[in-house]
């Protein structure tokens, strides 16, 4: 330690000295990492697969553990696949091209099936097949940085560097929908054809079934003069253009809407939705012959969202009783019930993160529970609900660690896995997403 921090030495050196090392690689990670061990500590490498020999530069020490990046593969998996993007390694949206899209799923299943087994001592998982669809073009919604760099009078425009504020300009993009993959180049053309554009913070893209929605989030004003030289030199796409300012609600001429099961569900681009339409159609049918409810059952849907798991339960359950914290989602959670002339649903709006005896729904009594959480998970929600009055929990996951996690609580009052499955919303990433039946024993 004394030779490494002495006086004298700058980091450049210092990094020359000990942060490029040789490693052997064990296994992955949950993330997609490659897991070694070097000099009494055990490594996380990006971009390293189990079994490979690999040089890294670690870029970050603790006391028991060191993270690194792989600069060079020695000795190469054969699970090992040339990344289809040109911009990999650099934009911070996929971490696993250099996995076999295949073999993607078997690792993410068996880091699943390690952190239940750590968590919750479930050894033995009944495992389901894997809802799977494209693995290219599936992604329909995107956030795209963007900013004004005055040194060179541009704006720049693309996604962040992973872990960084940077920007990596794209051309195109691999994993978005047709509709926006090779649009890039015009969206930057277009900010940087009028100086007012230059406040524009960021665009969100969606592509809806009723068509693509681009919204411009700017931070100053933008006038209509320069709105419509947009939606003029941006018309071939046949975008729906919206404005944002921050600070009043932005203005659709048609709400961006998806169907499911005969069910329509609109939404605004502020409203969380699932990013991959064929997955979220698959997990929708999953959820209902999971269930597999009977007229009687009443339901509570917690981390409800804009009814995408409510509204199509509502259909085949007596009651439902959907909640969630973010008032907008609430509101076009409603009128979606409203337009599809759903009346066996009532939405609350109640913040989950608070004491849930505080709600006015706590105390009803309800047999089935679904849960949609984020990547916090429900712990705190679990430990406060009756469990004992719930024959089933579905749980669906965008976290495997805070899963687990939960479902030692759901195993320890009286539950079992009855099945589990993953399905892979995000084919290139170490995004896991995992939906669980939990039955009464």
């Amino acid at each position: 330690m004394a030779q490494i921090f002495r006086a004298g030495k700058s980091s450049k050196q210092r990094s020359k000295q000990v942060e490029t090392v040789e490693l052997q690689i064990d296994s992955l990670d949950h993330q997609g990492r490659g897991v070694c061990r070097h000099q009494g500590k055990v490594g996380f490498v990006d971009g390293a697969l189990s079994s490979e020999r690999v040089k890294a530069r670690i870029h970050a020490h603790k006391s028991r553990v060191f993270e690194a990046r792989t600069v060079k593969v020695l000795t190469p998996s054969d699970q090992r696949v040339t990344p289809f993007c040109e911009y990999y390694q650099q934009c911070g949206g996929c971490s696993l091209q250099h996995l076999d899209a295949s073999a993607q799923l078997v690792h993410k299943q068996q880091a699943v099936s390690a952190l239940f087994d750590k968590f919750a001592g479930a050894t033995e998982l009944p495992w389901m097949s894997p809802l799977t669809g494209q693995t290219r073009h599936y992604r329909r919604a995107a956030r795209i940085a963007c900013i004004y760099d005055k040194q060179n009078d541009q704006v720049k425009l693309g996604f962040r560097a992973a872990g960084s504020k940077k920007i990596i300009e794209i051309d195109h993009c691999g994993v978005m929908v047709d509709a926006f993959a090779d649009g890039f180049d015009a969206l930057r053309q277009v900010l940087n054809s009028h100086p007012e554009l230059r406040s524009v913070s960021h665009i969100q893209l969606c592509a809806a079934d009723n068509g693509a929605f681009v919204l411009f989030r700017h931070t100053r004003v933008v006038s209509e003069q320069a709105k419509a030289h947009v939606a003029e030199h941006l018309a071939v796409h046949n975008w729906q253009l919206i404005w944002d300012d921050g600070k009043t609600d932005p203005s659709y001429d048609i709400l961006p809407a998806y169907q499911s099961a005969g069910v329509t569900f609109e939404f605004k681009l502020n409203n969380f939705i699932q990013v991959n339409r064929d997955i979220n159609e698959l997990m929708l049918k999953q959820a209902l012959d999971w269930l597999a409810l009977s007229g009687q059952a009443r339901l509570l849907d917690l981390f409800c969202g804009i009814g995408n798991f409510s509204l199509l339960l509502a259909k085949q359950a007596n009651e439902v009783v959907a909640v969630e914290g973010v008032a907008e989602s609430v509101a076009m959670a409603r009128q979606n019930a409203h337009t599809n002339h759903i009346d066996t649903v009532t939405f609350h709006q109640f913040d989950l993160t608070q004491p849930l005896t505080e709600a006015t729904w706590f105390h009803q009594a309800l047999d089935v529970l679904v849960l949609d959480p984020s990547r916090t998970g429900a712990y705190e929600v679990l430990r406060q609900l009756p469990l004992t009055q719930f024959k089933q929990v579905l749980y669906v996951s965008c976290d495997p660690v805070t899963m687990a996690r939960d479902a030692a609580l759901l195993l320890e009052a009286g539950f079992v896995v009855d099945k589990i499955g993953l399905m892979n919303m995000f084919p290139h990433t170490g995004h896991i997403e995992t939906m669980a039946l939990f039955q009464r024993r």
